[in-house]
């Protein structure tokens, strides 16, 4: 348990699966990062999408029809400083220190495919999880050589939950809805509406939605549109 008062660091925890980022923490983590100080701020992003139904006769406007929430993004800034002003360790350049947080956030894994899945904490707190999406790093104080000796890093993360929860926490049946879904190894056109629509009747009309030539062979990690049933209903 932390101390009253004590002056807790943000870390940003690194997991190679989501399934360990949601229940992990420092002891389970590939790696992580400290930060140097924490962010003055952070900003988090809510964004919903939605599509114009047809304008009726005689009005201005468009209604819009909800479709779908998007993943919510965080975004702040981490400070790197080697001048010692800080932490009184001075040393000679930030360059390794903003490699190896640039290897944490964005490295390939070759065993799992992948970057890395991440938790953010502060304190006893979890307040975001996600994928990083974009690294910007800006260069601010240097030597008379041009050797950097402070750097702070942009970082975006994008929302990721784990697949069994998201399932759990969303309304697949809820049919006059607008369904988006990435095609997983193993299925198949009839099983997803299934699972959107509680009936396997609809392929066909998605199929077609899709531009879907071929039904029975689908290709994973392709993604797929399911609109609202009453826009597939000659199929009933």
């Amino acid at each position: 348990m932390a101390e009253s008062g004590k002056l807790e660091k943000m870390l940003i925890l690194a997991f190679s699966d989501s399934k360990t980022a949601e229940s992990g923490g420092k002891s389970e983590a590939d790696d992580y990062v400290e930060a140097l100080i924490n962010p003055e701020s952070y900003t988090q992003s809510y964004k919903l999408k939605f599509s114009k139904s047809g304008q009726g006769q005689g009005t201005s406007g468009q209604q819009l029809k909800y479709e779908y929430s998007e993943p919510g993004e965080m975004s702040f800034e981490f400070l790197f400083d080697n001048t010692g002003i800080i932490d009184d360790n001075p040393r000679d350049s930030v360059a390794d220190d903003v490699l190896e947080f640039r290897k944490v956030l964005t490295e390939y894994k070759g065993d799992s495919h992948e970057p890395r899945h991440f938790k953010l904490v502060w304190g006893q707190n979890s307040i975001f999880k996600g994928r990083v999406t974009s690294l910007d790093i800006t260069y601010k104080l240097f030597k008379p050589d041009g050797t950097p000796l402070r750097a702070t890093a942009k970082v975006t993360f994008k929302s990721s939950i784990e697949e069994e929860k998201r399932a759990a926490t969303e309304d697949k049946q809820s049919a006059d809805l607008t369904h988006i879904r990435k095609v997983k190894a193993g299925d198949t056109l009839p099983l997803m509406c299934y699972r959107i629509y509680g009936d396997s009747k609809y392929y066909l009309d998605v199929a077609a939605a899709n531009g879907v030539d071929d039904f029975r062979s689908l290709v994973p990690g392709t993604e797929l549109c399911f609109p609202p049933i009453e826009k597939t209903a000659k199929s009933s």
